[in-house]
């Protein structure tokens, strides 16, 4: 299992929602379900108005068909973007 994240990797991600960062809040989540995973994080931040992204993260289009991390490849191939989902897919899924 593979999380893509961006350079924050797993800051700020035990903090309350609305200010948890969603990279480490993703990555709390798998930790707290017991998840060993390799974390890949991706160059970049998220798009906006005032920054320029080159193809950086093309990877991570090829995966998800969106720029945006985190996403969650599990090990059968799928994908789960969004740091919502994958919060939601771990809590579903602890591990054994």
């Amino acid at each position: 299992m593979k999380l893509y994240t961006c350079g924050q990797g797993k800051h700020g991600g035990t903090l309350p929602f609305p200010i948890r960062h969603p990279c480490g809040g993703a990555a709390h989540a798998l930790d707290e379900a017991g998840h060993s995973y390799e974390m890949v994080m991706v160059p970049g931040y998220r798009m906006l108005p005032w920054t320029r992204r080159g193809d950086e993260r093309a990877g991570i289009r090829e995966l998800s068909g969106q720029d945006n991390v985190p996403i969650l490849q599990l090990d059968d191939g799928e994908v789960v973007s969004g740091s919502g989902r994958i919060i939601a897919w771990a809590k579903a899924h602890p591990a054994a």
